[in-house]
């Protein structure tokens, strides 16, 4: 068994379907459906299997069905970056993927999670190294945490261990993550019902809608994951992102570009996130690439325009 966790969820489930295209037929989706609204992530994927989060941490203490997997692509989490209840987020975050690390490692299996470049939060030096790791929520240390516990338990590990620090990743499927969802989601939505994207105000240094982050395209990101498991002697912690930091005001004019029409206007930037925001984000992807990952990273334009043929049915 392939074992996807949060495949119902955005990434996961696009991991999920790219996994199917490649003719494996025994992938098992885990993941909490208390939101309903998720199923309509995985309905139209044959998968093998669903398993509830809680059902599998007791079924992995049957040696038989532990022996069936082949793979565990970690990707559930809790990653809204607005959630303050830190108890909540260690135990879904942290203390849930120490379960999966050690079964994994005790088993041999391959062991590919989610990480986060909300980890480097106030950073502006997005370097996998301790002096660049400074979050700026309880979400960004939940990743850190765990990310230094696999530094410490698997150094040198026997079997792989990937983590994989994402950036902004946009894409189809990300529709029931609601205000978490990425702004082409919202620009989008925004455009078709008032025609005009919102966008913020400029805040530190940067002009109106002048911020930048690593926006990263679905697709790229699952290319990332499955070329780590297609190369099983590759283990280490590893920035995903496209390398090359473009501004919000790119992302809404690739959107209006791809509707025909619309307008940018720009609105206050919000109290509630001074100091608890980050106007860049650029990954280094030195470590990428000395792996030997050779995967190619599609501009906003390029992605912009891939997500929403997808969604078109094109």
């Amino acid at each position: 068994m392939h074992i996807v966790t949060g495949g119902a969820g955005f990434i996961g489930s696009n991991l999920v379907r790219d996994l199917l295209d490649r003719g494996h037929d025994d992938v098992v989706v885990v993941d909490d459906l208390s939101d309903g609204h998720k199923f309509v992530n995985i309905a139209d994927l044959a998968i093998a299997d669903y398993i509830d989060k809680d059902d599998f941490v007791e079924r992995l203490q049957d040696p038989g069905f532990r022996s069936s997997i082949k793979a565990v692509l970690h990707q559930g989490a809790c990653s809204e970056t607005t959630e303050w209840d830190g108890r909540f987020m260690m135990k879904n975050n942290y203390s849930y993927s120490q379960v999966l690390l050690h079964h994994c490692l005790d088993a041999g299996v391959p062991f590919i999670y989610a990480s986060s470049a909300a980890v480097y939060g106030a950073s502006e030096n997005f370097v996998e190294q301790p002096d660049q790791e400074k979050p700026l929520n309880v979400y960004g240390y939940s990743k850190l945490q765990f990310d230094r516990y696999v530094n410490r338990i698997a150094a040198s590990p026997a079997s792989q261990v990937v983590g994989l620090r994402y950036f902004n990743v946009y894409g189809p499927r990300e529709q029931h993550k609601g205000s978490m969802a990425s702004v082409a989601f919202h620009f989008n939505n925004q455009l078709r019902e008032d025609g005009e994207a919102r966008l913020f105000e400029g805040s530190a240094a940067y002009g109106d809608g002048e911020q930048l982050r690593d926006f990263v395209y679905v697709d790229d990101v699952c290319a990332v994951n499955l070329w780590f498991l297609e190369h099983p002697d590759a283990s280490g912690i590893f920035n995903t992102g496209t390398g090359k930091a473009q501004s919000f005001n790119d992302v809404a004019n690739a959107v209006i570009e791809f509707r025909g029409k619309g307008r940018i206007r720009y609105i206050p930037f919000p109290d509630t996130l001074k100091g608890a925001y980050q106007s860049y984000t650029q990954a280094d992807l030195t470590k990428l690439r000395a792996s030997g990952c050779d995967v190619e990273f599609r501009s906003v334009e390029a992605g912009v325009k891939h997500y929403f043929n997808a969604l078109a049915g094109k």
